[in-house]
């Protein structure tokens, strides 16, 4: 065996070979992980990409290929790979030889953190909030954060909502899989237009979605004795891109208030200027009573928390083994800081808005295209049969419907989901240079997540890759039936080469 050295050492293993540039040993990898884990990393699986490099949008797989990443890590990446502002706070860390690692002790690191958190937190929150550091997973800071109303409140049972994030194969959110095993979970219905649970949409099925949650509130009448916490996401994610309606949101904090029942907002998905604000709580103007944080708080690297009211604070002892690693927290404070300073939020606003826009006019021509929905750069597609037929693939729910048509009038019964679509859409993406994601209870929505950084002219390749894919999987997918027909006159752009160099 030939040997080389990289960063000193002698590249025998595979490991050290392919993080050295040995192409032989990067094309062993796919190969290799599925044989050694488990078929649960659906990632995987679905995106055969092997990233060696990464920068702002753009990440470099092992065949020399470029593509435009609008996955961002699940939300992770706000402000996209390797962002300079990141990689300084890290080596900044590495090179003062401060601890890597510590348990839940005061550092300079730590304190930095804290402080600049605080400034991005709603005013009604921050005047009075406790930051608790959690495991490094979201579920770490979600049972965390149900721990907590449950002392304070002395009692067992929590709220949550149906598509909540994460959602396993039962449908039942993270709160039942955080729940002691004694403890009830009650679901609600999450309002919604497209799929709405009570088949109207729109105000009024938001009101019906308030009014099924005011009488589960009513105390043991009802049947439901009194919650120790309410748990929900102003855009569910993993629920199919779901914006809560600000007025019911508001409604919803006001029936918890009322009955002193503690509200938990999981920002893991939305938080970090994602939405078009600092925190998607903030466009309704509510102020939770604690606020799970994961995702972009930590800069890319795993880190998660708990903001809470003072008074939910528990004393109890027991932070667990990663209380808040220093690296996590140097890179999550350059994030903070970034975002705040540079107005990124107010830019996934401007930037979301024109590419909804520019998606509701395609939707208008693909008949495949069911409802585009979202806020600031959290957007998603919904895919349909557009005949409501079945190929034997595409097996998804119609919903009690009827759907809302975007003047708020009723649009006829929903579609059928079509997973078997949106899975061809993915694949063509991919062929394109493009990195997607799929979401809703059917994974029939496609999700883009592009980091805040984006431009426009990205934005632009995004969308012309995406209606090339679209509109080729949607031709192949039903060719053995009648062809698709516009409903309006359009020509696809160019399909960009997948091996390019993407702008920006």
């Amino acid at each position: 065996m030939v040997e080389f050295t990289y960063e000193g050492r002698k590249a025998t293993s595979p490991a050290v070979r392919a993080a050295a540039g040995d192409t032989t040993a990067r094309e062993g990898v796919p190969r290799r992980q599925p044989a050694r884990e488990p078929t649960a990393h659906t990632y995987a699986r679905a995106l055969p990409v092997v990233p060696v490099r990464a920068r702002g949008m753009t990440i470099e797989g092992a065949d020399g290929r470029r593509y435009l990443d609008c996955l961002s890590g699940g939300g992770t990446l706000a402000l996209g790979h390797n962002h300079p502002v990141v990689l300084e706070a890290i080596r900044k860390v590495i090179d003062s030889g401060a601890p890597l690692h510590v348990p839940d002790l005061a550092t300079p690191v730590k304190d930095a953190f804290v402080t600049e958190l605080f400034r991005t937190l709603p005013p009604g929150l921050a005047d009075r909030a406790h930051v608790r550091f959690c495991g490094p997973a979201g579920t770490d800071a979600v049972a965390t954060a149900l721990r907590l109303v449950r002392a304070a409140t002395g009692r067992t049972g929590v709220l949550a909502f149906t598509g909540a994030h994460p959602a396993p194969a039962g449908g039942s959110p993270d709160a039942t899989r955080a729940a002691p095993s004694d403890a009830q979970t009650t679901l609600l219905p999450y309002p919604q237009d497209y799929r709405c649970p009570f088949g109207i949409g729109g105000e009024r099925g938001a009101e019906l979605a308030a009014r099924w949650t005011e009488t589960v509130l009513g105390g043991p009448a009802t049947g439901v004795p009194l919650p120790a916490g309410m748990i929900l996401e102003p855009v569910q994610g993993d629920g199919g891109v779901l914006p809560a309606p600000d007025a019911w949101l508001r409604r919803i904090r006001r029936l918890t208030a009322d009955r002193s029942v503690p509200l938990i907002v999981d920002e893991t998905l939305t938080g970090v200027g994602r939405t078009g604000a600092f925190w998607a709580v903030e466009h309704s103007g509510v102020t939770p009573d604690a606020m799970v944080l994961s995702a972009a708080i930590g800069g890319s690297l795993p880190l998660t928390v708990v903001v809470h009211r003072d008074d939910l604070d528990d004393r109890a002892p027991g932070a667990g083994t990663f209380p808040g690693n220093q690296l996590a927290m140097a890179a999550g404070t350059a994030v903070l800081g970034h975002v705040r300073e540079n107005g990124l939020a107010a830019h996934a606003a401007g930037l979301g808005a024109r590419m909804l826009d520019r998606l509701r006019t395609l939707a208008g021509e693909l008949a495949c295209v069911g409802e585009v929905r979202g806020r600031g750069l959290m957007i998603g597609i919904e895919l349909v049969d557009p005949e409501g037929g079945d190929d034997g693939s595409d097996r998804g729910t119609t919903g009690p419907g009827p759907a809302v048509a975007p003047d708020g009038t009723a649009g006829g019964r929903p579609r059928p989901a079509a997973p078997g679509l949106a899975a061809a859409v993915r694949r063509e993406c991919l062929r394109r240079g493009l990195i997607i994601d799929l979401s809703g209870p059917c994974a029939s929505v496609v999700r883009l997540l592009p980091p805040l950084t984006t431009t426009d002219e990205q934005a632009g390749v995004v969308l012309d890759r995406l209606a090339d894919a679209l509109q080729t999987a949607a031709r192949d997918r039903f060719a053995h039936r009648r062809t698709e027909q516009p409903r309006h006159p359009h020509h696809a752009p160019p399909r960009p080469a997948g091996g390019t160099e993407p702008p920006g």
